[in-house]
Parts: C-alpha cells; sequence; structure tokens
C-alpha cells in the first residue's frame, strides 16, 4: 500500500509542475508551496499546547477510570451489536475498552486495544481466511469515527484563530452519531445479502 501512496502522491506532483508548466505558473505554483509549508508549520506549532491540554485531560479521566466506567455503560450495547461474541470471551472485554477508549477520543490507547481486539475476535472466527460478522462489524464502528469530543478538532479550529473552536463539538456529535449509525446498518444488511458460510467441519485429530 506505502508504494503505491508514494506513486500516487509522486504523479500528482508531477502532473501539478507539469501543468504549471505549460501556463507558465510554476512561480505562483512554487510560491503558494512554501507559504503552505509555512502555514502548515504555524498550524503544527500552535496545536501543541491545545493537544498536550485534552491529552492531558484525557489521560486523567483514563487514570480516574471513566474509561471502565463508560465500558460498564456500552456493555448492553456491546451485546447486541456483537450477539457471536460470548460474554465472558476476552473478546467482549477488549470490544468494550476499544470502544471506550474510542468514544473518549483516546487514540494513543484505542489504537492497540483496537488491535487486541481484532486478535481476540480473530480467534472465534471460523474462517480464519477471511472476516468474521463481529470483525465488520467492529471496524465499521471504529472508522465511523465515534467520539465525545473531537479533541483534534478544536485544536485545528483554535491553532487557526477560530473565536468558538469548542462549537464544532455538537455538529460533530449528530455527525459521528448518523455516521455510526449508517455504518452500522450497513453492515448488519451486508450480513443479511451475503451471510457468512457455516464453520467447516472439525477435524479428527486421531485420524
Amino acid at each position: 500500500m506505502t508504494p503505491m501512496l508514494n506513486y500516487i502522491w509522486f504523479g500528482l506532483m508531477a502532473i501539478a509542475l507539469v501543468v504549471a508548466a505549460f501556463n507558465g505558473t510554476a512561480d505562483a505554483v512554487t510560491k503558494a508551496a512554501v507559504e503552505s509549508a509555512g502555514t502548515a508549520v504555524q498550524i503544527a506549532v500552535g496545536l501543541i499546547g491545545i493537544m498536550a491540554l485534552w491529552l492531558g485531560i484525557m489521560r486523567i479521566a483514563e487514570a480516574a477510570g471513566l474509561v471502565s466506567l463508560l465500558g460498564r455503560v456500552l456493555r448492553p450495547a456491546v451485546r447486541w451489536l456483537f450477539p457471536d461474541v460470548p460474554a465472558g470471551h476476552p473478546a467482549a472485554g477488549s470490544l468494550v475498552l476499544a470502544i471506550a477508549a474510542n468514544v473518549l477520543g483516546l487514540n494513543n490507547a484505542a489504537t492497540p486495544l483496537g488491535i487486541k481486539a481484532m486478535e481476540d475476535l480473530q480467534a472465534l472466527n471460523t474462517h480464519k481466511e477471511s472476516a468474521s460478522n463481529a470483525q465488520v462489524t467492529f471496524m465499521a464502528l471504529t472508522t465511523s469515527g465515534v467520539q465525545l469530543v473531537p479533541a483534534t478538532m478544536i485544536g485545528v479550529l483554535a491553532a487557526a484563530g477560530a473565536v468558538w473552536p469548542t462549537a464544532i463539538i455538537a455538529p460533530s456529535l449528530v455527525a459521528t452519531a448518523v455516521g455510526t449509525a449508517a455504518a452500522v446498518v450497513a453492515a448488519r444488511l451486508l450480513q443479511r445479502i451475503s451471510p457468512q458460510p457455516p464453520a467447516p467441519p472439525a477435524r479428527d485429530e486421531a485420524r
């Protein structure tokens, strides 16, 4: 995937340079590239403070047990979303923690928790070469971007000089709620249209 992305980016830059040379706007393209690079550095530096603040708040919430508390609140929803996962299986706990970390915006914690949840779901998968229904639902849920506090967007708006950067919270909640609902509904519908095949018969080890 990475080499392909490199080719795509190189192709875009090459096309831009060729078009600029034919149009006689090479100087403007070069100036815009330099100015954009400077703006990117300014925004990145401005993000340090606000991101440190929000990540610190989230770390305090994590240490105070908010993730565990939210996990207990989300447990009934997780059981409904993943009916194929047994209640006592380690995958159930991994799913709860991963979703809770995503909801709180703890990206550093959500990534390893999500990987661990996928590994636990793979242990339940009867067809190792393809994703199970639970894995598909979990992937759809996490990629939909469900999040209570959009810390990254707040940081970008604050660094850009927005008067009220936290105004993004309410619209983002609506957007993530709609996106999450659409992702879950799509996953469920596709699972009915193309159901997972039954588990293969167990091999007789004595033979």
